[in-house]
């Protein structure tokens, strides 16, 4: 194997004599690379199979999108190198094409990220399941504090922080285009959401929370005394059965992943009603713009598999989630100048 780049192992110790040789058969595989030699790069990895996998973690596959030949990338993908691999400097391929103004090989990139991405859920989804209930589980066990515009838990996670509100105004006027609808918001938070609901006069409008904390947090601010407002308490997965159909639905829980929400998904046919519109926080992979473009695309397919038609408005976040945000707070999970808020309908028979 190759310790590093351009040292060959012999046991336990890089054989010496040999060493000037590897660097330079390195080097001109990366020649090959660089200057987008399809062929060349192919039969170099024909006959060494475990070159590219030891080269995972360098700018191997950030120089191929650089050479600006994807049969190139291609090569590199089919022998080992993952496709949301970082490199010496914390990047993927997909912001080195982004960087250059790739935007072809960046699409092409995002495609080979959702066919794996989609391959290994299809393989594992039991596996993430387990890994769900266990996530959730510790979540809805720890203890959550209200702050001035921020709701965090005891390790300084942020669970909902007021900068959101202008993406929860633009999500309820999509959600609500008139007055006197049926409304369903799975997570209430700061109750953000739910306050820009109630400036549509909701006909009915239920709230399902799991957390203890908030749910306590609602009582006492008296959203159990609204009009028209339900609070259904506990797991969406079990109490969201019976809250009915829905002229408006929207989902944003902390706590769960991307498997929750693809979960979620599935019953979201028989929650909406027929005209309905679901929409969900985007926040998939939320502090990179390659991952968080493959994972939107992902929930696309997902949801048009589900006899649902997605289309994603850009919204500015405009500086809204700046550092003074975020002081105080573990890790960011939102750090994109662009947000696409998804709408979802039901496709007509």
């Amino acid at each position: 194997g190759i310790c590093g780049r351009g040292r060959k192992r012999s046991g336990d110790c890089c054989d010496m004599d040999e060493e000037g040789d590897v660097v330079k058969l390195l080097d001109m595989f990366w020649d090959m690379v660089r200057g987008g030699a399809v062929e060349d790069v192919k039969a170099v990895v024909e006959a060494a199979p475990g070159l590219v996998p030891s080269l995972v973690g360098t700018s191997l596959l950030g120089d191929a999108v650089g050479s600006g030949e994807w049969g190139v990338v291609e090569v590199l993908l089919r022998a080992g190198f993952p496709w949301n691999a970082l490199d010496n400097d914390g990047k993927t391929a997909g912001e080195v094409a982004l960087a250059h103004g790739k935007e072809k090989m960046y699409r092409l990139l995002v495609e080979e990220g959702v066919r794996t991405e989609l391959l290994m859920a299809s393989m594992n989804r039991h596996e993430q399941v387990d890994k769900s209930l266990t996530r959730e589980k510790i979540f809805l066990s720890k203890t959550l504090v209200f702050e001035e515009n921020r709701l965090v838990d005891e390790d300084r996670d942020a669970v909902m922080m007021g900068w959101e509100e202008e993406l929860m105004r633009e999500h309820a006027s999509v959600l609500c285009p008139s007055d006197g609808l049926s409304v369903l918001n799975i997570g209430f938070g700061l109750g953000i959401m739910d306050r820009e609901l109630q400036k549509y006069k909701p006909a009915r409008h239920v709230i399902i929370e799991a957390h203890p904390d908030v749910y306590a947090h609602m009582v006492h601010h008296g959203w159990d005394q609204k009009t028209g407002v339900k609070i259904l308490f506990g797991r969406w997965q079990d109490v969201v059965q019976s809250s009915g159909s829905f002229d408006a639905v929207f989902f944003d829980t902390f706590g769960e992943f991307y498997e929750d929400l693809r979960e979620f998904h599935k019953i979201v046919p028989i929650l909406l009603k027929p005209s309905g519109i679901y929409s969900f926080f985007n926040g998939l992979a939320g502090t990179n713009r390659f991952f968080h473009d493959v994972y939107c695309e992902i929930a696309a397919i997902d949801l048009e598999e589900l006899g649902i038609d997605t289309v994603f408005r850009s919204v500015a976040v405009n500086g809204l989630n700046n550092a003074e945000q975020w002081k105080g707070i573990r890790r960011q999970y939102f750090t994109l100048d662009t947000y696409r808020l998804p709408i979802c309908r039901l496709r007509s028979s």
